[in-house]
């Protein structure tokens, strides 16, 4: 359980010298207070909960004469979260104590977990300024999870009703008083408030949109060869996986992939594979030469790995050897051949040794078997979804499949025996990242991708799909594939991604590296540097609801926009009306006659489709403008 506090920095020199041991009293015995071990290296207090827990009944009544609330004793989450909020309030208690009126300080609270030291802070008058911020509703969750109809349902639910039935009732009580407790509420995308506005009753006073630090995934000009280098070593994965079975043209591969949490009707894998069937189809019937092998990133439960998926690894590296020790000798016979003025015999320039190694070598990748669907031995593999619905549409890396599916149900580390890569390693060296979800209140899988100039799919019921509809004209033509989950049946919205991954199949070489300058182009969009600008806006809003006579902040005014110029990316992009052949496929000779590329076209192009991130707030007295950057 962990606390995110904010402070400013002057805030922070009274705190660092405030005396540890009046911390350390009677209500808890371990504060624990450093620097953490991130980018910017920020202050960070620690509490350590268990030390308290000896006060857990004393603060369950507290909560309930302050707001009606129990808990009930097996709910450990539920408890440690009342502990927790508890330190917090008493800690604010005497931080402000200590501070006075000068400087006022501003707490920002996420989730319901961190909603009890909230409801605590504001009702024993503590002189601070509160923000809350859900990412997610507790009940949105798990009535997504339950395959309800929910956006459609949203003014029909008896909330108290599902929450009590789920038994998440007194998490709900929370997590609803928090929202009202809080002089500012914000949620991370619009069909997030949109959820909240109905479930906690109260319409979000700001949306603060999910960032990135797209400096940590800048490659510059460098992102293409990234994508070269580690598409190279999936493809040696596959070599390895698929030995026996390796009758499909690499170079002509495609990868696509999901990931995150093992939520399958939530993060969308049960229409996405429905759709990979689809997709298998149309390749066959149009008797397509590319094939697509799909990459299922989900952890599950598992004993151990895979013994045929490391067998493969094995042989794919016995067969490197094996070509690397004939390579040697073939190359010294040439050698000497060559230094002594001779064309050598191609027949003979190979003994018979050789060519028993290299039978042996090919008698090895002899499998009775078809390539497995998974790399590691299920625990429930009778009951997994993804393997049931895989059996049922029956995707099973046959041969005559131009759709091959791996499921690997652990998150990717360097140090793995099968695929040893990191996720951002392999990313970049996918094609195409499909993120169906039905329940996304943000989604950072498809704004990874976007910086990594990985083209994706996403939908409008994820906070990442709206974002992106907001502030570009066409996201198809940046690489951000916009899936329509809302106003569409399941049947017609599965069509919609088979289509798009079909015309994905279609596009040449050259397309694809187009795409991926256009999507990396949106980086910016996604910078914290002007995301952040909404969380202070936020906390600009709290401090003039806490502290009136000293804040004024006009919080009904227009949004007020900065003049931003969207910079080009360091790889030349083209242009996207142009990116697209109005024939169904094309060979790669085709790509020498494409339009040439315009930069002055390209930059008006991107001046109209790219709308700028808002700037909000005006900056406090006393504060320096930032270079580069106009007072609003």
């Amino acid at each position: 359980m962990n606390a995110v506090l904010f402070f400013r920095d002057v805030e922070l020199v009274l705190l660092s010298g405030m005396d540890l041991a009046l911390l350390q009293g009677t209500a808890v015995e371990a504060v624990h207070f450093g620097r953490w071990l991130i980018e910017g290296s920020p202050y960070v207090i620690l509490f350590d909960i268990s030390s308290a827990a000896w006060n857990l009944d004393r603060w369950k009544g507290d909560l309930w004469q302050t707001c009606n609330i129990g808990l009930p004793y097996h709910d450990r989450e539920a408890n440690d979260s009342l502990i927790l909020g508890s330190l917090v309030a008493w800690f604010f208690r005497e931080l402000t104590d200590n501070l006075g009126d000068n400087p006022n300080v501003i707490c920002h609270f996420h989730e319901w977990q961190a909603g009890p030291g909230l409801i605590f802070s504001r009702s024993r008058k503590i002189p601070i300024a509160t923000v809350f911020t859900t990412h997610a509703t507790l009940l949105g969750r798990y009535l997504c999870a339950g395959n309800t109809d929910f956006y459609n349902n949203l003014d029909t639910f008896d909330i108290d009703k599902e929450a009590g039935e789920r038994q998440i009732y007194h998490r709900y009580c929370l997590e609803r008083a928090a929202v009202h407790c809080a002089h500012v509420f914000t949620t991370v995308s619009d069909i997030t408030a949109v959820e909240a506005s109905h479930i906690l009753h109260r319409r979000p006073d700001v949306v603060t949109p999910n960032g990135l630090n797209v400096k940590k995934f800048s490659a510059m000009h460098e992102f293409q060869n990234m994508h070269c280098t580690s598409k190279a070593r999936i493809q040696e994965f596959v070599r390895g996986h698929f030995y026996g079975h390796l009758d499909f043209n690499l170079e002509k591969t495609l990868f696509f992939f999901i990931a995150g949490r093992y939520e399958f009707s939530n993060k969308g894998a049960d229409i996405f594979l429905e759709s990979l069937s689809r997709l298998n189809y149309l390749l066959r019937v149009h008797n397509n030469d590319v094939t697509v092998v799909v990459f299922f990133i989900m952890p599950a439960k598992t004993n151990n790995f895979n013994v045929e998926s490391l067998k493969g690894q094995a042989i794919r590296k016995q067969l490197w050897d094996t070509a690397h020790t004939v390579k040697e000798k073939f190359g010294k016979k040439l050698y000497d051949a060559l230094l002594k003025g001779v064309i050598p015999d191609m027949n003979a320039i190979l003994d018979r040794d050789d060519f028993s190694m290299m039978k042996r070598a090919i008698f090895s990748t002899q499998r009775q078997t078809l390539p497995p669907v998974t790399t590691h031995n299920m625990l429930d593999d009778a009951t997994d979804p993804i393997l049931s619905n895989i059996r049922r549409i029956g995707l099973f890396n046959s041969r005559n499949d131009r759709v091959k599916i791996v499921f690997h149900p652990e998150f990717l580390s360097s140090t793995s025996p099968l695929l040893p890569m990191d996720y951002e390693d392999f990313v970049r060296g996918c094609h195409l990242g499909v993120f169906p979800s039905y329940y996304e209140p943000w989604g950072y899988t498809p704004g990874e991708c976007t910086v990594m100039g990985i083209p994706s799919v996403t939908t409008n019921l994820s906070g990442f799909g709206c974002f992106m509809e907001e502030h570009v004209s066409d996201p198809s033509a940046y690489g951000v594939y916009i899936m329509d989950r809302r106003f569409r049946s399941a049947d017609e919205s599965c069509n919609q991604l088979t289509q798009f991954m079909f015309s994905f199949c279609q596009q040449s070489r050259r397309q694809r590296i187009i795409q991926r300058n256009r999507t990396e182009r949106l980086s910016d969009l996604l910078d914290w540097r002007y995301l952040g600008r909404f969380y202070i806006h936020a906390r600009h809003l709290a401090l003039s609801r806490a502290f009136p006579e000293k804040f004024n902040m006009d919080p009904i005014a227009p949004l007020k926009t900065e003049g931003f110029r969207y910079p080009r990316p360091y790889s030349v992009p083209p242009s996207p009306s142009a990116s697209l052949h109005s024939t169904p496929h094309h060979s790669d000779a085709e790509d020498e006659d494409d339009e040439p590329y315009n930069e002055d076209e390209e930059a008006e192009r991107d001046r109209l489709n790219i709308k700028s991130p808002f700037v909000l707030g005006a900056l406090p007295k006393g504060k320096k403008q930032p270079p580069g950057e106009s007072v609003n």
